[in-house]
């Protein structure tokens, strides 16, 4: 676990970039930047992380950082780190080069799980970071395959019709341990010290290493930019968001919660969940809490906590 002390003082994700007040974004690319080993290359896939930090001729970035589609970071990120092998053997460079792909919840549970699949399959040395904050956000706040039942997205409006998105969030986590890759793991920036440990961790990989961090977003999820930190550790508090990591076969929960908060308490100040307090909705209230209570059942017995 780390300490502040021990973290470097250069900052190599700079302020001047246009992300909105509150964003857990650039609150997350500062914790990866502070645990790099050596030379990296940084790929990022369209979204709000990419168009807020580097305005042409601006740039947040001090280190190598490539723009891509939407939808292909995993495969440019096993492209870039297939060419730096092929360097090393022809003698051209003789130093490891780490290549972490940060791309958003819908370039990833969505368009991108194709390019995923196929570099986890083929077990690239590179970190996947996914930025999950459970919707299509600089695009207009429509539903992703992240966002879960219930809430109110432009795509998914609570009212008459639907109660928000009808459909559970994917598994992702889930879906990359099934390829057989060596680590996997969930974090969130509330947890700074976990989330630190885990992205060095899958940066020592060899081999293909996902994290799926949760990144609340003040915008989509209508809530105080102040208070972006207070939801992300409600998320772990009340159970929404259980934080473990797989690491060679085995599952650890990483945040124990033995005593949760109410998932109300998550919920209730976030105007995406609203709706759900409503008399009309008590059925998709109780549903909500029924999953959370089931998931954190199941998380818990693949740690042997159960």
């Amino acid at each position: 676990m780390y300490a502040l002390k021990d973290l470097p003082k250069e900052e190599l994700f700079t302020s001047g970039h246009r992300l909105c007040a509150g964003c857990a974004h650039p609150i997350s690319v500062r914790m990866v930047t502070k645990v790099l080993r050596g030379p990296t290359v940084i790929v990022s896939t369209t979204g709000c992380l990419e168009v807020s930090s580097s305005i042409y001729p601006h740039t947040a970035w001090k280190v190598p950082w490539v723009h891509i589609a939407f939808e292909n970071g995993a495969a440019v990120a096993s492209g870039i780190e297939a060419a730096f092998k092929a360097f090393k053997r022809k003698g051209i460079i003789d130093k490891n080069v780490d290549i972490i792909a940060i791309c958003g919840d819908g370039g990833t549970y969505d368009i991108g799980i194709q390019a995923i699949s196929g570099a986890l399959e083929r077990k690239h040395d590179f970190v996947y970071i996914c930025h999950d904050n459970e919707a299509y956000m600089n695009t207009g706040i429509q539903r992703s395959g992240a966002t879960p039942k219930g809430a109110a997205t432009t795509t998914s409006p609570a009212g008459k019709k639907i109660p928000g998105k009808p459909e559970w969030k994917k598994d992702f986590i889930g879906i990359c341990i099934a390829h057989g890759i060596e680590y996997a793991a969930t974090a969130t920036p509330a947890y700074w010290g976990d989330y630190l440990m885990k992205i060095r961790k899958a940066i020592e990989v060899d081999g293909p290493a996902v994290i799926n961090v949760l990144t609340p977003c003040p915008l989509g999820w209508r809530y105080e930019p102040k208070d972006t930190i207070k939801i992300s550790r409600l998320a772990v508090l009340t159970r929404y968001f259980p934080l473990y990591e797989y690491e060679r076969g085995r599952y650890k929960l990483t945040i124990k919660v033995p005593k949760p908060l109410p998932v109300e308490e998550f919920l209730k100040i976030q105007g995406r969940f609203r709706h759900l307090f409503n008399p009309e909705f008590k059925k998709e209230l109780d549903e909500v809490k029924y999953y959370v209570e089931e998931n954190w059942n199941r998380i818990l017995k693949l740690c042997g906590e159960a």
